[in-house]
């Protein structure tokens, strides 16, 4: 199992939180999903093999919510860092 985090624009509140939290764990592969609300961050455990960092970013999107782009870490481009660690570790 990998870790994989985003930073998402606009939550505001614990609404915005359970949603994106609830379109990530939709996504196939996912096993687990938090929310950072004072972070903005999307943290969650998922198969590689089942998921990839567009799916992710979709899930988002279809939420009506956005990536932070510019908030990417240099291991990754595509603003997900993939920790590589199991779902104990959440």
């Amino acid at each position: 199992m990998e870790t994989g985090v985003f930073v998402v624009k606009d939550m505001v509140s614990q609404k915005d939180a359970d949603t994106i939290m609830n379109a990530l764990l939709e996504v196939w592969g996912v096993s687990r999903a938090e929310v950072n609300l004072s972070k903005n961050q999307a943290m969650f455990t998922y198969d590689k093999r089942m998921a990839s960092a567009i799916d992710f970013e979709q899930a988002i999107l279809d939420s009506g919510y956005q990536i932070a782009h510019d908030q990417h870490t240099p291991a990754d481009n595509q603003n997900l860092v993939n920790r590589g660690e199991s779902n104990e570790s959440m």
